[in-house]
């Protein structure tokens, strides 16, 4: 058994898909991040760097005591490699995969992730920092575009590099980016939606979070939990 520690965000819907792709039996703990349950002392032996998606496997292959990993690149590597699958086991293969799992974990994700925080999160509206973010994220939609072009994925077969970089273009609206615009991009988007294992994922969000399919506004209080920490909210 795997505890997954869980909140509807895209790095957790990795994990969730991931787990239903590979069929692993899990158990969400749910962290409400909007509610500081991130900041948990008990969440925080895991996850020392206060973020979800964190995981402990119970069962880990080497038969030793249960095994915690945080980070959701790491996870999703973690668990192809303890199953053997979503990760091709050739040498070329193999860092074909990880070198796009590692482009989504330095580059899609945070690119995507200052978008939305400065196009729909901060108190003020900063012109610059809007475009630069959209920018950004409309190059790196283009990259992947190309990478898929003439392919059905982004490594070869289905693997952790495809699990990593769909939930980051769930939301392309919120990120001003049209999937019109990337038609290589646009067929992925949706050959990934169709899997059973990604709508069972999703699925899940608004049994763990009944405001997950709902507007996404943030309260203030949420803004500080979020996006207030400096050093001195590191418990130390």
């Amino acid at each position: 058994m795997i505890d997954l520690y869980y909140w509807t965000t895209p790095n957790g819907h990795k994990i969730t898909i991931a787990l239903e792709e590979l069929g692993l039996p899990y158990r969400i703990v749910p962290v409400n991040i909007g509610k500081g349950e991130q900041f948990a002392a008990d969440f925080l032996r895991i996850a020392p760097n206060n973020r979800i998606p964190a995981i402990v496997d119970h069962a880990p292959v080497d038969g030793g005591a249960p095994l915690s990993l945080f980070e959701s690149g790491a996870i999703l590597l973690y668990l192809a490699d303890k199953t053997g699958q979503l990760l091709p086991q050739d040498l070329r293969g193999r860092n074909d995969a990880l070198q796009w799992l590692f482009w989504q974990m330095a580059g899609l994700g945070p690119m995507a992730g200052q978008n939305n925080h400065f196009g729909h999160a901060a108190p003020e509206k900063i012109p610059y920092a809007i475009t630069r973010y959209v920018n950004e994220t409309a190059r790196l939609y283009a990259v992947l575009d190309k990478q898929l072009s003439g392919r059905d994925y982004i490594a070869g077969d289905y693997s952790i590099a495809d699990i990593a970089s769909y939930p980051w273009i769930v939301g392309h609206v919120r990120q001003q980016q049209n999937l019109d615009d990337f038609p290589s991009l646009k067929r992925w988007f949706e050959r990934i939606a169709a899997r059973p294992a990604v709508q069972r994922a999703y699925a899940l969000a608004p049994q763990i979070n009944p405001a997950a399919n709902g507007p996404k506004t943030i309260s203030d209080d949420e803004r500080k939990l979020l996006y207030g920490q400096d050093a001195s909210t590191v418990v130390r």
